[in-house]
C-alpha cells in the first residue's frame, strides 16, 4: 500500500498548509505548471517526487520532468500529463496515449478545477487535483491524497482552503 499526494498548478507558490497535507504521503505527484524549480526542491524535501512539466514551465522544469510520465505503482498503470482534458473530452495527446497504452489512472492539471471521476468507457480513474497555488481564476486551493493497494484505490481525501485567506499566503 502506498499513499500518494497529488497537486498541480502551483505557479511558483506553495502554501504551508498544502505542504503539511503532503507530509503524510509516501510520494508526491505534481501535474505541471510548477512556476519555478524552487517548488520542486521544496516538495523533494517532503517526500519522493514525480511530475510533468506544464505549459507555463521554463527550461529548468522541462529539463527535470517529462511532458508526460507513465509508470506503475503497485498494480496500477499511471499516466500523468499537464493538459489531459477529462472523460469524453480528452486532449489529443492523451487520446494518443490511450490508443497505445491502457492506464488505470490518469492524472492531469491545467484547468484549475478539481475533478475526480471514473471513466467507464476506458476503465480508468481520472484525477485533476485543481490548483494548489494562488495564481489563476480558481477560488479555492486544492490537492488530493489517496491510497493505492494492489489494483485498488481507497481513502481519497481532498484538501481545500480559500485562496484569499491569510493561510494561503503564510
Amino acid at each position: 500500500m502506498i499513499k500518494i499526494g497529488i497537486l498541480s498548478d502551483t505557479h511558483g507558490y506553495l502554501p504551508v498548509k498544502v505542504k503539511h497535507f503532503l507530509q503524510e504521503c509516501d510520494e508526491i505527484w505534481h501535474a505541471g505548471d510548477w512556476g519555478n524549480i524552487a517548488i520542486a526542491e521544496e516538495l523533494k524535501k517532503i517526500k519522493p517526487l514525480r511530475g510533468v512539466w506544464g505549459n507555463i514551465d521554463g527550461l529548468d522544469i522541462r529539463k527535470e520532468f517529462p511532458e508526460f510520465n507513465q509508470f506503475k505503482v503497485e498494480n496500477i498503470n499511471v499516466c500523468m500529463l499537464h493538459i489531459g482534458g477529462y472523460p469524453e473530452k480528452y486532449s489529443p495527446q492523451f487520446r494518443k496515449i490511450l490508443q497505445s497504452s491502457k492506464p488505470d489512472l490518469m492524472v492531469c492539471g491545467h484547468s484549475h478545477i478539481l475533478m475526480v471521476m471514473k471513466d467507464a468507457t476506458n476503465n480508468l480513474l481520472h484525477i485533476n487535483p485543481g490548483a494548489a497555488g494562488t495564481h489563476g481564476f480558481h477560488q479555492k486551493i486544492t490537492a488530493i491524497r489517496l491510497k493505492i493497494s494492489g489494483s485498488n484505490f481507497s481513502d481519497l481525501e481532498v484538501f481545500e482552503m480559500p485562496k484569499f485567506s491569510n493561510d494561503a499566503t503564510e
